[in-house]
């Protein structure tokens, strides 16, 4: 099925040349009569590639046929990682290329969405943000109170956040899984 790519916007999944890209930035500038531009940043769905694409007048898209699975991660083996499909307990396996940056937000256990292209899983999906515990911070100076001094915690995944100051060892933080970033301390 096809759409415009006026219909296109940050998110939209779509198809060209048989690979599946992700909209990461959209920016569309109208040309009085002749028509509009339409200027995207796309990420593969694929090989995690992102290029910029420029599509011009009255272009039409392929829709991608992805489906998405909710999974659960079950565990880590060396350059593995394995999720259980929470409808049919069906075992499947990524190498750690396609999991990339992500490994670093999840534990066993946590759920995320698996996104299929042509029956292959090609990606996984994480929540926005994910609850770690800090397993090693420095003290915070005696007096150095400032409240927005940031210092380097290493969570329970072995990445490092910076957080502020007052967090400290066993704590359990929320972290932005698309940025990396502190959120809060959860309760």
């Amino acid at each position: 099925m096809a759409f415009s790519i006026t219909d296109l916007k940050k998110g939209t999944i779509f198809q060209l040349d048989g690979t599946p890209y992700r909209v990461v930035d959209y920016n569309q500038k109208v040309m009085g009569r002749g028509g509009s531009i339409v200027n995207v940043r796309v990420k593969s769905l694929l090989d995690g590639s992102v290029l910029s694409k420029t599509f011009k007048g009255n272009e039409q898209l392929d829709t991608a046929d992805v489906a998405s699975r909710n999974v659960q991660f079950l565990y880590r083996d060396n350059d593995s990682f394995f999720f259980m499909d929470n409808d049919n307990y069906e075992q499947f396996e990524l190498k750690a290329d396609i999991i990339g940056d992500q490994a670093g937000y999840m534990k066993d256990g946590d759920q995320a969405i698996a996104q299929l292209f042509d029956g292959q899983v090609i990606n996984v999906e994480l929540p926005k943000n994910v609850p770690l515990e800090v397993t090693y911070t420095e003290d915070v100076v005696k007096g150095d109170t400032t409240s927005n001094v940031l210092k380097d915690a290493t969570v329970e995944t072995g990445i490092v956040v910076k957080v502020p100051a007052f967090i400290k060892q066993g704590d359990i933080i929320k972290v932005d899984t698309r940025t990396g970033a502190y959120l809060e301390r959860s309760k």
